[in-house]
């Protein structure tokens, strides 16, 4: 892989084009419904409440992750995107759920060595939604272990795509937060240019019966 991080940029950001309302609107909905969640079970902290927006935050968790990477494919590959995808993640419930689950886990151990194996870990499962919108025939696990394999040597590439993404971020702060539902998807969709040039150098499995990669 031979492209920079402002190539990635520039890809998604011709691939945003006539796309950027669309998108904004789609995060902007992803994050009223965590945050609700979110509110819900701080206000009420202390009641049956808190715990249902707990418990309602952790089960549409990975439905919206999913969900959310399916748009940001659709936008990554010139097609249209639509607010329903948000929610096509529902359709694959149990392995989105499974998925969310087990990179949290794995994540929060490897953590607990220190913060940076932790962060290591992080980019190594951070194509697993991607791989599970593109190959919905793979199971949650199969998903990140395959984004494990595929970003071996990728992932600094990747941090370094993320970090570029800087100035952008402290321009939200300037803007209350707003200009976030316009950069997120914006580097959302930088990432899935990523994701396609490297399965154009490291062929995803669709099949991994005998044997994704076997380290966690």
């Amino acid at each position: 892989m031979e492209k920079y991080a402002k190539d990635f940029r520039r890809a998604a950001w011709e691939d945003m084009r006539g796309r950027w309302g669309t998108m904004a609107l789609i995060t902007f909905v992803g994050a009223l419904i965590t945050g609700a969640c979110g509110i819900l079970s701080y206000i009420y902290i202390d009641d049956y409440l808190g715990i249902l927006g707990v418990i309602a935050l952790f089960l549409i968790g990975g439905a919206l992750a999913l969900g959310m990477a399916t748009a940001v494919l659709t936008t990554a590959r010139r097609g249209e995107p639509k607010v329903g995808m948000l929610f096509s993640g529902f359709r694959r419930f149990g392995a989105s759920l499974a998925l969310y689950l087990l990179i949290g886990i794995f994540t929060f151990l490897w953590s607990l060595l220190l913060i940076i194996p932790g962060i290591v870990k992080a980019y190594s499962y951070s194509m697993s939604y991607f791989i599970l919108a593109d190959y919905p025939e793979l199971s949650a696990n199969d998903a990140r272990k395959e984004s494990m394999r595929i970003m071996s040597g990728y992932k600094w590439r990747l941090f370094c795509l993320d970090f570029s993404f800087v100035g952008w971020y402290l321009l939200c702060i300037l803007t209350l937060g707003i200009l976030t539902f316009w950069i997120a998807p914006y580097q959302q969709t930088a990432r899935a240019k990523f994701y396609q040039e490297l399965i154009g150098d490291v062929h995803v499995r669709a099949t991994p019966a005998d044997g994704v990669a076997k380290t966690v």
